[in-house]
């Protein structure tokens, strides 16, 4: 039997980008069913790997460089944006503004200013509408510092759109700080801090704090709001631009994947909108991760487990997600 195999995982952050993850993914499913046929369909949610997804799935595309902007610890860094044929701008937050590029964490010195002035760049360099990918920012800074480089140019005529990568609001015990200030190394004592300063943000600008999405990258995208973009989800949106829909409905099996399973990967991310659009066209589907703090509503593995430790699985993630996929070819399909 001649199966439609459909590959989209997310990438696995600080390891491996999104088409490595499903090239190797591929390998594994290939080696038990050789004659499947296997669409390789890598995404993105508006973090790291968005850059890759667009230029991917659009020919045409073309990579531009923006060197010496302001690195998210304040060391410089080169800034890259894509050029779409349409003229459209296509900027990622991770790229410049990621936690990642941190030497140290610094939950409360870290800085969104790099993606102001790569938006600035997109823009003087005429650009008719921008595309903005927020997700694994290193601050929590409501994205006044990215406010400030921009200065006084408004969003181009053609907009711009916000592809957010949770559904978190600014505030509260679900917003920006609560809920994503662990990640970035923040203690609650400093969470209380960037809570005050996230409030303090909202009273100044004229963007609704309880608007979902609002959180993402840490206020980001609440302060991108205020000055004229729009919120859309950016695994959705991506999902869209690379076809990944129709690819699903004449599938037999679909695999997705990130670095880690948790609860916030039902909610706007990669892995839940893969799930979801396999539930609804009925195929079966499963997931790989490199770690995993609760099961999904389908079928898992995990590199650790297959690794035996974190160290392992993160020594070799390519190896291991291919025995992963040798797994999934022999218990996914009968």
């Amino acid at each position: 039997m001649t199966r439609a195999v459909v590959i989209a995982p997310d990438s696995f952050k600080g390891t491996l980008a999104a088409d490595d993850v499903a090239r190797a993914m591929a390998a594994g499913w290939s080696s038990v069913h050789p004659d499947d046929r296997i669409e390789l369909r890598p995404q993105a949610d508006g973090g790291e790997g968005t850059l890759d997804a667009v230029e991917a799935s659009v020919p045409g595309a073309r990579r531009h460089r923006v060197p010496g902007v302001t690195g998210p610890d304040g060391r410089p860094v080169v800034g890259e944006w894509v050029e779409l044929p349409d003229g459209t701008g296509v900027v990622e937050l991770a790229q410049m503004s990621g936690l990642p590029l941190m030497r140290e964490l610094d939950p409360l010195g870290a800085t969104s200013r790099g993606l102001g002035e790569v938006i600035a760049a997109v823009i003087d360099a005429g650009a008719s509408r921008l595309l903005i990918g927020l997700g694994g920012s290193a601050s929590t800074d409501g994205g006044l510092p990215a406010l400030e480089a921009i200065g006084d140019r408004r969003p181009p005529e053609g907009g711009a759109l916000l592809l957010a990568d949770v559904t978190a609001p600014l505030l509260g015990p679900a917003g920006a700080a609560a809920v994503f200030g662990p990640q970035k190394g923040a203690s609650p004592e400093q969470i209380a801090l960037l809570e005050e300063r996230l409030s303090l943000i909202a009273e100044r600008l004229t963007a609704d704090p309880e608007e979902p999405g609002t959180g993402a990258a840490g206020g980001v995208a609440y302060g991108l709001r205020h000055w004229g973009a729009t919120l859309a989800s950016g695994s959705v949106y991506i999902a869209e631009a690379t076809g990944l829909g129709a690819a699903i409905v004449g599938a037999d099996v679909v695999l997705t994947g990130e670095g880690r399973f948790d609860s916030q990967s039902l909610t706007g991310k990669v892995v839940g909108t893969v799930i979801g659009r396999a539930a609804a066209a009925g195929v079966a589907c499963g997931v790989i991760a490199g770690a995993a703090a609760e099961d999904p509503p389908c079928w898992i593995a995990t590199l650790v487990d297959e690794a035996g430790s974190l160290r392992a699985a993160m020594d070799e993630p390519a190896r291991w997600l291919t025995a992963a996929a040798r797994r999934a070819a022999r218990e996914l399909v009968s």
